[in-house]
């Protein structure tokens, strides 16, 4: 009895030991970072900035965790108390399956649209915000068919594999959702990103020069350099890379190009070529493959104390997806240590590379400014949430590098 009750806690403990494992095979080597110097907030934002930022991102960040909250609880709520719908005998349970996930999906997209709105109506309060509230449903909506798409295909997929193999399903399990984040990470770039936004190519001057000399610099091939749209939702800039094979891609942000200098823009572009010279998007999928068994073992575990059905069908979707999330949850807050680094890596990169840690210190400044950015943010949020390195931090990287620049060049 002891070994039951202590299977769900060892299998979730299990799979985040493994990812755990997987952050420190993939972290960056200490060679590979500038370590930053201690800073103040106080010596580059104002006392207006630092009050406003966290004035704003401090209830955001409690509505994030509202939105978590209230996601979970329906999801706990269709395990409990599943709708008679889905415990109806049916004699095409795949098919019903892909309803019930299709089902899901919808009711999480709605279940947290109260706590959204208010978000948005606050990041739209601080100037974020340029989108109206119909282009905001038409995304909604279009996100919603998407995810419905896809979770109704993964709950077909699931339930069958639970029907075939009920002890083992979850070794084919996980290679499946390799299979998935590899065919997502190659098709969304040229599939899913053009149904959101419009993409161009950057046009020729001295940020398209500017690409193609970091690039031979930093010895990488980048097939592609785009230009997306996203002042028709946000004043905030960004960059990234995305895609496998023919469709990687940097995409830059136009806000970006028009709210910042070009020898900004020349860093950030070096920031993404880090990524691309250090194979960040596969080394990704790498990580997905290392948890990927142990993963999903704890979601087999789950899902079987979790469905209340005397066989997999339907009922068992709400079962499966409360399972994935309770395993995700913890598997993402460790892989974010991981990306943290790899960030903090990419930064370290766009410095050697471009020897300017005073635009570099600048341009760090500048952008929380504009995105409203906390520079030094909690540190539970930044350990369970953050992605990327606090502000603060990278700032400290740069004046690491300025006080001592590395002769070391990519």
């Amino acid at each position: 009895m002891a070994r039951g009750r202590l299977a769900i806690p060892l299998a979730v403990a299990g799979a985040v030991v493994a990812a755990q494992a997987a952050v420190f095979l993939l972290r960056p080597p200490a060679a590979d970072l500038v370590e930053p110097a201690p800073v103040d907030a106080g010596s580059y934002f104002s006392a207006a900035e630092l009050a406003r930022a966290r004035d704003f991102r401090g209830p955001q960040g409690w509505l994030g965790l509202g939105i978590l909250g209230v996601e979970a609880a329906a999801l706990v709520w269709l395990v409990a108390r599943p709708p008679r719908a889905l415990l109806a005998p049916r004699r095409r349970p795949l098919v019903a399956a892909a309803a019930a996930g299709a089902g899901v999906s919808l009711a999480l997209t709605l279940a947290p649209l109260p706590l959204q709105a208010v978000a948005r109506e606050r990041a739209k309060d601080v100037g974020l915000v340029t989108q109206g509230w119909d282009g905001w449903a038409a995304d909604l909506v279009r996100g919603a068919a998407i995810g419905a798409v896809v979770a109704g295909a993964g709950a077909a997929a699931g339930v069958g594999l639970v029907r075939r193999l009920p002890r083992t399903w979850w070794v084919p399990g996980a290679a499946v959702v390799v299979a998935f984040g590899a065919a997502t990470t190659y098709a969304s770039p040229v599939v899913l990103d053009p149904l959101f936004n419009d993409f161009e190519e950057l046009p020729d001057g001295r940020v398209r020069s500017d690409v193609l000399e970091l690039a031979r610099e930093a010895g990488v091939d980048v097939d592609r350099v785009l230009v997306m749209d996203a002042s028709r939702r946000t004043t905030a800039a960004n960059a990234y890379v995305t895609g496998l094979g023919h469709t990687k891609r940097v995409v830059l942000y136009d806000t970006l190009l028009d709210d910042f200098p070009p020898d900004e823009v020349r860093l950030v572009v070096a920031h993404e070529l880090a990524h691309v010279h250090f194979r960040d998007v596969p080394h990704g999928l790498l990580f997905v493959a290392l948890i990927a068994l142990p993963g999903m073992f704890a979601v087999s575990v789950l899902t079987r104390r979790l469905d209340r059905g005397d066989a997999p069908g339907p009922q068992t979707v709400p079962a499966l997806a409360l399972a994935l999330a309770l395993v995700v949850t913890p598997v993402t807050w460790a892989s974010n240590q991981l990306s943290r680094d790899v960030e903090a890596r990419a930064d370290s990169f766009s410095l050697r590379l471009t020897d300017e840690p005073e635009t570099f210190i600048r341009f760090e400044r500048g952008i929380a400014r504009k995105n409203v950015a906390d520079p030094d943010p909690p540190a539970w949020r930044s350990f369970l949430f953050g992605t990327h390195p606090p502000t603060l931090e990278r700032i400290g990287i740069g004046e690491a590098y300025r006080r001592d620049p590395d002769p070391a060049r990519p």
